[in-house]
Formats: structure tokens, sequence, C-alpha cells
């Protein structure tokens, strides 16, 4: 099959129908056919009203698009590592495996991670839901939701551009599933991991045993669907994600808060004053210090806090309970030349020589691992544990943005159809995002009008002059 062409003359509207239907989407599809003749699509979800995407962003949904999963040149293998089951595309139009998609999958596939030095390359990993008993909670509108929010807000964190794909289930089952089943539970795999491809397989045999069948498959049961998406990035240590030492759930989420970004966002000093207090702070614990370094740049933890405010938004609006442990970077020079900002990629490890004097190297915050959001059944810890109320300083561009996000809701507007309409959502999914998003602009509302928020959250700023005047701004939005 040759690879598609990703242009308008290939491509439907993937409208709701009916009753909401988790493959009940909007946006612009290209259909695929599957060696057994199953109708697969592609989906770019519609732009989200208001949002700002990147010329990366187009690219990488075209990218999605481009890839045939039944070409010769490309494997598909089981993801057998961490905690939740998904797909992951390799090129193997080069490397010891060229053009040998058989032979890839039945000798790289169970190298876990290492499959990918036996490729050209990872293409894409597919994550669809899953929530059965004794597996990691994940659900596939989570991903897009984070993806076209982020976009909104105009949040400077790397989150994936993500895109809409059913796949052939017998296909599905056959060179993945089983496959999967076989090889996890051991050296790769959580025993959580284990169970999800345990359900994958029965549900891939017989989809009515998984409920809701609709979070899974297709309407007409013919297909599996998830999302598409790439994740780059290394995981930080404590001084981002925390110690960790409460364990999961509310105590993680309460060591988060006690990282020097978390704790200069909570401080009401001027910006400045809390970026140190949060360092020293922060410093008293052992892992901290080892991870972060007594010497980290004022700099770099405007980033974090800016990154953090951020995060905690999102996390709030969408019931995000799988985040402390899971937020990552990728380091970049950055420094002033000619007045404006320059940035270059970092090498991660190994001599990268600082390309101009007065360069800093900033870890820019990823968020990769989006997929335990959206559902009313998933704990809010953002919520649970206050982190919005504890706020002190925040973005004024994400404030305004909040504002407008949570009057459009209010009157029903564009942007609410567009939440309704978009990512297959049922009546409680949409309305824990629309109470959340109002509960959010309440509590930070509330702050404002007590004189307790600062808008003085502008890396860029703080980057150039080490300091930053406070915006004002209308609470009221």
């Amino acid at each position: 099959m040759r690879r598609p062409i990703c242009a308008a003359a290939l491509t439907v509207l993937a409208f709701a129908e009916g009753a909401i239907a988790s493959d009940a989407i909007l946006g612009v599809a290209t259909l695929f056919q599957s060696p057994n003749g199953v109708e697969e699509r592609w989906v770019r979800i519609a732009p989200m009203p208001g949002a700002v995407y990147s010329g990366a962003d187009r690219a990488a949904e075209d990218a999605f698009c481009g890839i045939d999963l039944y070409a010769a040149d490309v494997a598909l293998c089981p993801k057998v590592w961490s905690t939740s089951p998904g797909m992951i595309v390799y090129d193997i139009s080069s490397g010891p495996y060229a053009g040998n998609r058989a032979g890839f999958e039945r000798s790289a596939c169970p190298e876990g991670k290492d499959a990918e030095d036996l490729s050209a390359g990872d293409l894409a990993k597919f994550k669809p839901t899953m929530n059965a008993r004794g597996t990691s909670g994940t659900f596939s509108p989570s991903p897009l939701l984070y993806y076209h929010f982020s976009r909104y807000f105009e949040a400077e964190i790397g989150v994936p551009t993500a895109v809409w794909r059913s796949m052939d289930r017998e296909v599905h089952l056959g060179e993945v599933a089983r496959q999967g089943l076989a090889i996890s539970g051991h050296a790769h795999s959580s025993e959580m991991n284990h169970n999800g491809w345990r359900v994958l397989v029965e549900a891939d045999q017989n989809p009515e045993t998984y409920t809701p069948t609709s979070d899974l498959f297709t309407r007409d049961r013919a297909a599996i669907y998830g999302v598409l998406l790439k994740s780059p990035g290394s995981r930080y240590n404590s001084e981002v994600n925390g110690t960790r030492a409460s364990g999961w759930g509310r105590g993680q989420n309460k060591d988060f808060q006690e990282t020097a970004p978390f704790l200069a966002l909570r401080s009401d000093r001027p910006l400045a004053e809390a970026v140190a207090a949060g360092v020293a702070e922060a410093l008293k614990d052992p892992q901290i210090r080892h991870d972060m370094g007594a010497d980290v740049d004022p700099r770099q933890i405007v980033f974090w806090m800016t990154d953090l405010a951020n995060i905690v938004l999102l996390d709030f609006i969408f019931s995000q309970q799988d985040r402390v442990g899971n937020i990552e970077y990728v380091p970049y020079w950055m420094w002033v030349e000619g007045g404006a900002i320059q940035a270059r990629k970092a090498v991660t490890h190994g001599d990268d020589p600082a390309p101009a004097p007065d360069a800093v190297r900033i870890k820019r915050t990823h968020l990769n691992d989006n997929d335990a959001g959206g559902r009313a059944e998933y704990a809010n810890f953002a919520k649970s544990t206050q982190m919005l109320e504890k706020l002190r300083h925040f973005p004024p561009a994400t404030y305004r943005k909040l504002m407008a996000l949570q009057a459009d809701f209010e009157a029903q507007g564009p942007l609410f159809a567009y939440v309704r309409d978009s990512f297959g959502l049922d009546a409680r999914q949409l309305d824990q995002v629309i109470r959340n998003t109002a509960l959010a602009a309440g509590i930070l509302s509330e702050t404002c009008a007590r004189g307790d928020l600062v808008f003085d959250l502008d890396p860029e700023a703080f980057l150039v002059s080490g300091a930053v005047t406070p915006e004002p701004i209308d609470c009221r939005g």
C-alpha cells in the first residue's frame, strides 16, 4: 500500500452523529484500508478557536498521516515497558532488518526499548484507552485535550502533537497484542502493563468484553482506536517531580509542592526574592540538593515556575491523576544577542560548549505523559491538594485566556461547542471539563481580588534583565 498524501482531496469530515460515542470526533480525516479490508481513519482534530499552532505542529500531524502501518519498511512492536500498553511504530527502511517486517517483529520487538537501536528510529507511539481492573489508567482523548488546550493557553511547555487513529483490531491482535501479552510481565514490564495486554487480547478477540466498549473500539467494532504521538525528552528527578517519598497519590502530590519552583510559586514575596526563598527551602532536602544542585540559576527557576503554573491549571481542568514523576525536559542553550533571545537545543549528555559567553543552559519542560486525564472517575490531585489555591505568582496571558474560556463556556459559545464536539467526550466528561474550568477561574480570580496573585511570570523578560515588572490585571478578566 502506498503512503497516503494528506491533502484536501483525500479527506472527509468526521462529525459526531447521534448519541455521543468516543469515536465521534470532529476533524479532517484521511481514510485507509487494512489488508483485511477494514476502513481505518487518521483524524486531525479541528483547531481550537483562539489557539496558536506552530508549523512544527502541522508538520507532525502530516507525518503521522503519512505512516502506512502495513508498509514493508514499517514494523509494529508492543510497548512492554512502563505501566500502560501501547504500540511503537518503527521505521525499518535501514538497519539490520531493513524491509524485513516479520523478522523485526519476531526478533527485535522482544528487546523492548532496545528495539529502537535495531531500526532507523521510531515514527510514532499508538496509545489506546485502558482502564480495566489491575491496569494503569489511560484515556486516549486525554493527550488530544492536552495538545489543543496547551495551544489555546499558549503554554510554553512541550505538549506533544497528537492525532486520532483507528486500526483494524484483527491486525492489532495478531501482530501486536498477542506478542505484547507473551513478552510482557518479565524484565521490561510491570504487572499493570502485562494485565493491560491480557485485557487487550481478550477485547480484540471480543470487543464486548471491554466496558465501555466505545472507549476502545469504533462503533462497528471493526477497529481499535487511540492516539498517535511522539514524545522526546528526559525525565526530571526530584528537582521538579518532587521526592515522591510519601508514596503514590496525595502524598507525592504534596511532595511535588516542596520543590524549589513550587515553593517559589507559593511565596508572597517579589519574584526574585520568591525564587531565592524557594531554592533555599528546597535545598534542605538532601535528594533535591543532589538532583538540582545548590547553584541552580534563578532564570531556570522562573522558567520552571511558569511551566508548573500552566501544568497545574491543565491538570486541574482535566482531572489528571498521574502527573507527578512524569514530567520531562529537553535542554536548550539560551542567550541574548542584539536585544533578542536566541535558543539552541543542547546536548543532553557529553560535551556541549556554550554558544555564547552569556548563554545559560535551561531545561524546557515537556509533558509527554498526558493519558490519565479526562475521565470523571480519575482522581484530581491538583484539586484535592489545593494546588491552585496556593499560587501567588501567575502568567498574565494564561490568566486572561482562562477567563475568556470560562466566559465562553458559561455562554455556551464557540469554545464550548468545540470541546463538546471534537474529542468524543460523553456528557459526564464534558461536564467535568466545564465545571473544573469554572472552579479554576473562580479560585484564581478570588486570589487576584484579594491582592494575593501577582502577574509577574515572564521567564524571557527575566532572562534578559533579571527582573519582571508585574502586569496589572482586571481580576474579572
